[in-house]
């Protein structure tokens, strides 16, 4: 009896608490673009140049995986809601919604929304687009992420059982969507805020089909549009005059360069070319910071650097040879001397403070490095690899001096302390995720940012269905314990799915990231989100 009655008050609270946001931020309709102090002069040119680090390998939405083509969607794509700078859920292309169990959904869209091309952006759009993310021709690297939220249907779908038009989504009209969930999930607004999740236009893709990303085709919803796009060279943005909020937008065009040298990237922008940089040479950056100033700027992120096993490939099937090379490898050496940015040794795949939880570390990263060697020792040994028998392995990263510079301190280390002999593989960024995804690895290096602030986000993506488990992981035990903690969002869960997770080794977390970035002073509006992400159109060019 008094369960039930608890029951009945939590379910009512929640119910109040989903029409208490959907009234209050349908309300309000906040906005969250540029805000120009009172008594700043603006330059005439409000132009800016940033470096994107690496060629994006498609702007299409279902095709990225990565901040590479993420950072320039996050420009060119509005989705339903996002947050803004305190975490706080605002509406997007929603201008509110409202759910009686946290089962079913309903957006209601703002009236008038038009894509780039002037054409209207319609409840059917979304529709459309989130049956194409879960359609296995379309084979995207984020196909199973309605389901790791539950929408009703979506794994059937992805596995070919159910037809796209029984995915849980649907539109009551124009201005309308319904979304029904098999349960109820603590996140469900926050997960909606990822690019993958962005609608595209129906009508382009139709026409269109996989080219409808090119140059002449392409169609957006954001504030800024494609205007030019130079392989290797330039991808450049301009203001699109059909974007919602455009009165609030204040820089008229945007470039991205692919450059992977951090020696070039830093003349450039010391030359002036570039607005907005990474820190530079890693041997560079205190001379950089002592020089600078105020140009430097660092920002914590949500994001994990890490080394994930082909566990499908010998010997890396085998426990005790991933507990060595894990063991084996000072981060220390890595963050602090490497890098030297701030980075955070990771001992873990889960950020600090991630969600607002915090968590047991594993028990090996309380031990001094001298202990962590002499246990990898035992344990590759025990797997029958020791001096007339060495371990060979080679490591994959893609194209980036940083990468470079970590991939050798750790070839460095295995040798040292283990004796392994490591090859090391680099290739451009689009050929490593070719390789990646086909198999055709052993070691490869990663990097995961956090979809949302949540211990799901970066531990969901190993189940075994998921279709971002770049090691093949597979283990009832910890896919029954995500289900638990998604069910839940109970701390018990996430530490004992962690625990696991850490036990059996499918990737070494070697940092966690801080975000750096040289800027120059007269771009106003610079804010770096946890996931990473610039809004350019929160920013502009102040006269100088």
């Amino acid at each position: 009896m008094q369960t039930h009655l608890i029951k009945l008050i939590i379910n009512k609270t929640l119910k109040a608490l989903s029409y208490s946001v959907a009234i209050t931020l349908g309300s309000l309709a906040l906005s969250h673009a540029a805000v120009v102090p009172e008594g700043t002069k603006l330059a005439d040119k409000q132009e800016i140049v940033r470096n994107n680090f690496s060629e994006p390998a498609s702007l299409d939405p279902h095709k990225s995986e990565s901040e590479v083509e993420f950072n320039i969607i996050h420009d060119f794509f509005e989705g339903l809601v996002y947050f803004d700078k305190k975490g706080n859920i605002i509406p997007r292309l929603a201008e509110s919604w409202e759910t009686e169990d946290n089962k079913t959904w309903v957006f209601h869209l703002k009236k008038g929304l038009k894509w780039s091309d002037g054409s209207p952006i319609t409840a059917h759009d979304v529709v459309f687009s989130w049956r194409r993310l879960v359609e296995p021709d379309t084979i995207s690297p984020y196909g199973s992420y309605l389901e790791s939220i539950h929408v009703v249907n979506a794994n059937d779908v992805l596995l070919g059982k159910k037809k796209p038009e029984e995915l849980g989504v649907k539109a009551l009209d124009d201005f309308t969507l319904e979304v029904q969930l098999e349960k109820p999930i603590a996140y469900f607004l926050q997960a909606l805020t990822h690019p993958t999740l962005v609608p595209i236009s129906e009508k382009a893709v139709k026409k269109q089909g996989d080219k409808w990303t090119r140059l002449g085709a392409f169609v957006s919803s954001g504030p800024f549009t494609l205007s030019e796009w130079v392989v290797n060279e330039k991808l450049v943005g301009v203001r699109n005059p059909h974007y919602w909020d455009d009165k609030n937008t204040v820089i008229n065009k945007v470039t991205y360069l692919p450059i992977t040298s951090d020696k070039a990237d830093l003349n450039r922008y010391l030359s002036g070319e570039e607005d907005i940089a990474r820190s530079g040479p890693l041997e560079s950056f205190q001379s950089i910071k002592q020089k600078l100033g105020d140009q430097v700027h660092i920002s914590p992120g949500l994001a994990v650097y890490y080394y994930a096993f082909n566990m499908e490939k010998p010997p890396f099937n085998d426990v005790r040879v991933r507990q060595a090379l894990n063991l084996a490898l000072d981060r220390d050496v890595i963050s602090q001397r490497v890098l030297g940015h701030g980075q955070i040794s990771a001992y873990d795949i889960l950020p600090p403070d991630i969600g607002g939880f915090d968590f047991k570390r594993p028990d090996y990263a309380s031990w001094t490095q001298e202990q962590r060697i002499a246990k990898a020792k035992g344990l590759l040994n025990e797997a029958g690899f020791n001096q007339s028998n060495p371990l060979t392995i080679t490591l994959l990263y893609n194209t980036l001096e940083s990468h470079k510079k970590i991939a050798i301190a750790a070839s460095a280390m295995w040798k040292k302390n283990l004796g392994v002999n490591v090859v090391l593989q680099n290739q451009e960024w689009k050929v490593m995720l070719d390789t990646m995804h086909q198999g055709n690895f052993e070691i490869v290096r990663y990097t995961w940012i956090a979809d949302f602030n949540s211990p799901i986000s970066f531990l969901d993506i190993f189940s075994t269905k998921n279709t971002l488990n770049i090691p093949k992981y597979n283990n009832k035990n910890f896919d029954d314990l995500i289900f638990k903690a998604k069910e839940t969002n109970d701390f018990k869960y996430y530490q004992q799915a962690s625990d696991v997770f850490n036990h059996y080794v499918p990737v070494i977390p070697v940092y966690y990231y801080v975000y750096v970035k040289l800027v120059k002073p007269y771009v106003g509006g610079f804010y770096i989100n946890p996931m990473g992400y610039i809004s350019t159109k929160d920013l502009y060019i102040i006269q100088h």
